[in-house]
């Protein structure tokens, strides 16, 4: 090329691989204060969709985790009540026995002494029904009869668990014991001789028996529940690390890079320095 004051071919290359220097400067830079490599769509279109959508599906199984945490809530003050039962239904058998060796009054009722168990017994029962009907949590009786199935989301595709099906009767109808119950609420039967056929130790063992379902079934379901959590938080944790798989930067090859880069840029500009000073040299020619 021929010396020219109005061309400098040295100085527009040595510009244009400044730039290109600068333009991937920058580029390593970003990645170094992100901690990304894919941090927006024009880094990379397709990974940047990719890591969207599996972000999003991160948070729907937040919802899911949230779901069946509230599930395992239901569920275990259900269990807590269900122990305070079982306890009276047990306390209730022995008062049973000893209100069936009752000699009575003579005239078909029941003895002073009697008539104190009997009191027992039926305050017994009351707390029984009151455990029941409190057993609530977010507004959620597992024991309470239900017309709609009682479920929890199980994942992002809209699966459900049932907490309890449709229909379900209420648990305190298998523990009347010859009493009726309104509104979580006992009243005991009106005559004595009624509370004697009513209060018999077969009849608590039946009551007791039935409640004893009741409580295994909730605590299948409450581990079946844990499982399906655990699942759920390392199902979340997978994705993350394939997130970070697809859009985090290595820092340590950055780091590398950046100082090379650094380097190369110092240098990019004494070259275009040298460049530029073609010019200046050429009036030599003229001395």
């Amino acid at each position: 090329m021929a010396n020219s004051i109005n061309t400098n071919g040295g100085a527009l290359v040595a510009l244009q691989t400044l730039n290109a220097t600068n333009k991937a400067l920058e580029t390593t830079q970003n990645r170094v204060n992100t901690g990304l490599k894919v941090s927006s769509a024009k880094d990379n279109g397709a990974i940047f969709a990719i890591a969207t959508s599996q972000r999003a599906e991160m948070g729907a199984q937040d919802a899911v985790r949230q779901s069946l945490q509230r599930g395992q809530s239901i569920v275990d003050v259900a269990l807590a009540a269900g122990d305070t039962v079982t306890s009276a239904l047990k306390e209730l058998k022995g008062l049973a026995v000893s209100i069936q060796d009752d000699a009575g009054d003579g005239a078909g009722g029941f003895s002073e002494n009697g008539k104190k168990l009997v009191a027992d017994f039926e305050s017994i029962m009351k707390e029984v029904h009151s455990a029941l009907g409190g057993a609530k949590f977010d507004g959620v009786n597992l024991f309470a009869a239900n017309t709609n199935a009682i479920q929890v989301t199980t994942n992002t595709s809209g699966g459900k668990f049932d907490l309890k099906a449709a229909a379900g009767a209420a648990t305190g109808a298998s523990l009347l014991l010859g009493g009726t119950a309104a509104n979580d609420v006992w009243s005991a039967a009106a005559t004595d001789a009624a509370k004697k056929t009513a209060y018999t130790a077969a009849n608590v063992d039946t009551a007791i028996n039935s409640f004893a379902s009741t409580l295994a079934d909730l605590g299948t379901k409450s581990k079946s529940l844990d499982r399906q959590a655990t699942f759920v938080s390392k199902l979340q944790d997978s994705l993350e690390t394939g997130i970070g798989n697809l859009v985090d930067a290595d820092l340590a090859k950055e780091s590398a890079r950046l100082t090379a880069l650094q380097t190369k840029q110092q240098l990019g500009v004494q070259a275009l320095s040298i460049a530029n000073s073609s010019s200046s040299i050429l009036l030599g020619l003229f001395r």
